[in-house]
């Protein structure tokens, strides 16, 4: 991790703004700079060029491995169908992190969708990411028209969208129309720091938690709450000064439509700082 790491992260999210172009985030950059900011030592100027390098270059590799003929599903499938996933990978970190997705090949559903997409991005197959309720998956085709559904954590077997159903109904929701739209990149970030922040919930994982709620902070649209898990990922960490300020602050945000939320920050704003005694 890095000011420059986060600096740059900073500018990739911001394209996708209020004002701005979902398409212009660069879904690839911003993941492998979620890497960089794992890592334990200072990752800045040549090394961080590298690590963002080496990332894209494997991407283009396997772009360059994606065959010219063929319907679009299966030209995606033959070049990334050894990616896959496992129900024990939702307990690794590693499943997070796209370098370690690219030099594993295994991770999360929503990292693999991500190496789906960005691949299809390459080499002009139009491919989105589709956020179900309780998976994440890729559609191949026109998100208006013809498409399919491919599970990348399936080795980007076909998913039948009767399937797609009984995947959202077994986690109480109905599967509705805008569950396969185009997932915008900024919601795929804030979901893929979510999955990180709920796996770091242990005293042991305290950092983790902490850097995946200030980049979380830094996309252009979050959560008012996530102010609040900010000060608390402070104080696990033993920052209690600056956790104190932050939940002041928080507490004076929501001090009118949440008289009871704002109590709250401040007694545990007021606990902190009396640790540092």
């Amino acid at each position: 991790m890095s000011a420059a790491s986060r600096e740059r992260f900073a500018d990739v999210v911001r394209l996708g703004g209020a004002a701005g172009d979902p398409a212009d985030v660069r879904l690839d950059l911003a993941l492998l700079l979620i890497s960089a900011e794992a890592l334990p030592d200072d990752v800045s100027g040549e090394t961080l060029e590298a690590l963002l390098a080496h990332g894209v270059a494997d991407l283009d590799s396997l772009a360059e491995s994606v065959p010219d003929d063929g319907r679009d599903d299966q030209r995606l499938r033959a070049a990334l169908g050894g990616f896959s996933g496992e129900s024990a990978d939702y307990a690794r970190l590693e499943s997070s992190l796209l370098t370690d997705v690219l030099r594993h090949r295994r991770g999360l559903p929503i990292l693999l969708s991500s190496v789906w997409t960005e691949v299809a991005r390459r080499v002009d197959v139009p491919a989105y990411g589709v956020g179900l309720p309780g998976h994440f998956v890729v559609g191949v085709g026109d998100p208006d028209g013809n498409r399919v559904l491919v599970d990348p954590f399936a080795g980007g077997r076909l998913l039948p969208y009767d399937t797609a159903r009984s995947i959202a109904e077994r986690t109480g929701r109905s599967l509705k129309p805008e569950h396969l739209r185009p997932h915008d990149p900024i919601d795929t970030l804030d979901r893929v720091l979510t999955n990180i922040r709920a796996w770091a919930t242990t005293p042991e994982r305290a950092w983790h938690r902490l850097w995946a709620v200030e980049l979380a902070l830094l996309l252009p649209r979050h959560d008012l709450g996530l102010r609040r898990e900010h000060g608390e990922a402070l104080i696990s960490v033993g920052r209690y000064a600056e956790a104190s300020r932050v939940l002041e602050d928080y507490a004076e945000t929501v001090e009118g439509p949440m008289p009871l939320e704002a109590e709250h920050a401040r007694r545990v704003a007021r606990q902190a700082r009396a640790r540092l005694n």
